[in-house]
């Protein structure tokens, strides 16, 4: 087998399973985070987690295979481990910033919606709110 080949298919395994793990290792645990930003709606939750996986696996996969051409044959070993550390190190930066970039965003619809929660201060069930002025009957 051609060394070049044997580098695409090292590289086709390790990004499809990095990718597959990361997205799952995603999906279990941005659940919860999901369901905070989302106000507790579990449904919601969900079916934006799977869309969220959905797009993650096209995206990524999608560049793993358009990433999949070398512009130069393998020779030998050490040129085998230099094309798969180049390739495999790009995959995984792009996995890392796509990961941060949906907390960040996920992030700050979670900032939105604690500060839309906070806007207005819980009222007693008399409506004093207790601001220094005394409710009327008092």
């Amino acid at each position: 087998m051609d060394l070049t080949v044997l580098a695409y298919v090292i590289y086709l395994a390790i990004s499809i399973g990095l990718t597959v793990w990361v997205a799952r290792t995603l999906s279990t645990n941005g659940r919860i985070f999901l369901a905070d930003v989302l106000g507790g709606d579990e449904k919601l939750a969900d079916a934006v987690n799977h869309l969220l996986v959905v797009g993650f696996y096209l995206v990524n996969l999608g560049f793993v295979a358009l990433y999949l051409k070398s512009a130069h044959a393998v020779a030998n070993a050490r040129g085998l481990f230099e094309a798969l550390s180049v390739k495999l190190g790009v995959v995984l930066l792009v996995l890392g910033f796509m990961h941060l970039g949906n907390v960040f965003i996920l992030n700050k619809i979670r900032r939105r919606g604690l500060m839309e929660r906070e806007l207005y201060p819980p009222v007693d069930s008399d409506g004093w709110t207790g601001t220094g002025a005394a409710p009327a009957g008092a």
